[in-house]
């Protein structure tokens, strides 16, 4: 038997691999995506597509040499992918003044990604303003290996603390076979995905890992999880498709949405610091 430590682990174990994704855009005045071009650099080709109409948009991976060893994250490229676009679509509604679900729903051609953007919507209450201070709310939508999913999100930011209050995501994969194993695999996806979107990073200096221990590498804590509701789309006409990776990819993305509303402030890396 073989058996490493921790700090063994985190020193000589494969790490996610590093990315950058650049994203040029354009729309008409009532929100129609008119371009899209989108660079993945490293990270991976994972939902490298945007899922929306877009006439000839152009979606390029790009392979990049490491310095470190690289290896797969749950739901691979396609949490980081996600983020970028998600973030992005934001940006974009909000330069042709268009809310951010409408503006989505109206560039999805495919209905059962419109299926699940009404879904989480409904459910959250989407559509009201921030009543106090540090208040925000955003949203995402997308796809990945079969399964659809969008989830809106409340959150409080003070101090430059962000605290998530309440998520509802939607999620759909076809027939539901085993209800309660897929809401267990779309929460435990989602929660997962609140550590790579607010916490998980691994530190270096002077070629050393500073944080290989779980008492100095942050993972979500019991006291981080918010109201979490699910939203399972049952569609018995289909094939069913696996939930083990789509759902972690709605967490970044919605947090970061929401914490622009929150203080007007645009992050582009993850995970998301304010300080």
């Amino acid at each position: 038997k073989l058996q490493w430590t921790r700090e063994e682990e985190f020193t000589w174990a494969y790490f996610r691999p590093a990315g950058v994704i650049d994203i040029r855009s354009g729309a008409t005045r009532d929100g129609v995506i008119t371009d899209w071009q989108f660079h993945n650099y490293n990270s991976g080709g994972a939902a490298l597509a945007s899922p929306y109409a877009i006439p000839g948009q152009q979606v390029r991976f790009h392979a990049s040499d490491s310095p470190l060893r690289q290896g797969s994250y749950r739901g691979l490229a396609a949490t980081a992918n996600h983020f970028a676009r998600e973030s992005h679509m934001d940006e974009l509604a909000a330069a042709v003044k268009m809310e951010p679900a409408a503006f989505r729903r109206k560039n999805a051609s495919d209905e059962r990604l419109r299926a699940v953007i009404d879904a989480a919507t409904e459910r959250f209450g989407w559509g009201k303003a921030p009543s106090r201070p540090g208040q925000g709310f955003g949203m995402m939508a997308g796809l990945d290996k079969g399964g659809y999913v969008s989830a809106c999100v409340e959150l409080t930011v003070t101090a430059n603390r962000v605290r998530i209050d309440r998520i509802v995501q939607a999620f759909e994969c076809g027939a539901i076979v085993n209800p309660d194993q897929l809401k267990n695999q779309v929460m435990g996806g989602l929660i997962m995905g609140l550590g790579g979107a607010l916490f998980e990073q691994i530190e270096f200096a002077d070629g050393r890992i500073l944080n290989p221990r779980l008492s100095r590498y942050r993972v979500p804590r019991f006291s981080d999880i918010p109201a979490i509701d699910v939203v399972l789309l049952d569609r018995k006409d289909l094939p069913s498709a696996g939930a083990g990776e789509t759902p972690i990819v709605a967490a970044a993305p919605a947090i970061a949405n929401a914490i622009h509303q929150a203080t007007g402030r645009r992050l582009r890396a993850l995970p998301l610091k304010l300080a």
